[in-house]
């Protein structure tokens, strides 16, 4: 158990006074801001659209801890079809929306800390009570995020993550 929030950062060496447990992307990795003036596409903290023909949820994808309580959330958008965007935004305030079937989606955020990229990764969307962002849950195969979501990740991968978010300088580019 971690008794303190901060970390001392390898790559400064400066004491940081928190170590987020969750990271939030503001808008699918399709998104661009020219798409902001045109009138068939819109971005909010929830929906995206593009080009009135390409739709996004923004959900959260937990990862367990291993030695830690609760979890770490990336913040992602995934793309689900046309129907499934339209109960989406039919259910988005209706009590009970969390009995619905999960939705297909493919991942449209590039998570760039996994060494492969995380763009197009088959996932399954959530739907949770009315507040509450969907559950994100990337189909299992060995993409070692999909392995992270299965098998959990350390305090240690949290501090890793955090130190290369905060310097994105020192990141490694990613391999192929």
């Amino acid at each position: 158990m971690h008794d303190t929030p901060g970390y001392t950062c390898v790559t400064c060496g400066r004491r940081h006074d928190d170590l987020p447990l969750s990271y939030r992307t503001q808008a699918p990795a399709f998104w661009s801001e020219e798409l902001a003036a045109a009138d068939d596409s819109e971005l909010t903290p929830d929906l995206c659209v593009i080009r009135g023909e390409h739709f996004f949820v923004q959900g959260s994808l937990e990862i367990p801890l291993r030695d830690a309580e609760g979890t770490f959330s990336w913040g992602v958008w995934v793309s689900l079809s046309p129907a499934n965007f339209g109960r989406t935004v039919q259910l988005w305030e209706t009590p009970g929306r969390e009995s619905e079937p999960p939705y297909f989606g493919w991942l449209s955020t590039e998570l760039p800390l996994y060494g492969v990229s995380t763009l197009e990764l088959k996932t399954h969307v959530h739907t949770r009570p009315v507040g509450e962002k969907p559950a994100v849950e990337v189909e299992p195969t060995d993409h070692p995020l999909a392995v992270a979501q299965r098998t959990g990740m350390t305090m240690a991968d949290v501090q890793r993550i955090a130190e290369q978010l905060r310097h994105p300088e020192t990141r490694p580019e990613p391999a192929g």
